[in-house]
């Protein structure tokens, strides 16, 4: 996968320095912390980063779902339990990466999608899944 020679401008919308309760509400502070460079926040290698967008279930136990975009870094190393792009068999897919007893298995966060069992012909890691965004907004 190649990947674009330099990133596009910024994106700095306003960054709240109060945070947002998700129990109950809390009275607001009209203060501007900063702007907020989304790009520095979910890109810490900006050559080693793609984006990809979901197709399918098959992670939604993990919070990841049909049509979100991740953000991929392919200079991690994976490690057990991370969530990462493979190419299984010519196709890409996202799924957890497993250990166990010195076997690689790719699982899925859905019970309707068995866990595959990686052996070095089968897959290649594409990189580490670091963030998603979804749309929440109803369409």
């Amino acid at each position: 996968m190649e990947m674009p020679a330099r990133w596009p401008s910024r994106l700095t919308p306003p960054l709240f320095l109060c945070r947002v309760e998700a129990g109950f509400p809390s009275p607001a502070d009209d203060h501007l912390d900063r702007e907020l460079d989304l790009t520095e926040h979910v890109v810490r290698r900006p050559s080693a980063t793609f984006f990809t967008r979901v197709a399918g279930a098959s992670m939604r136990g993990a919070g990841i779902h049909d049509g979100d975009l991740l953000v991929v870094d392919s200079s991690l190393t994976p490690r057990d339990g991370d969530v990462v792009i493979a190419v299984l068999h010519g196709d890409l897919t996202v799924k957890r990466y497993r250990t166990r007893r010195g076997r690689v298995w790719l699982e899925a966060a859905h019970p309707d999608y068995p866990p595959i069992e990686v052996r070095d012909e089968d897959a290649t890691v594409w990189g580490v899944v670091t963030h998603s965004l979804r749309y929440h907004r109803k369409r």
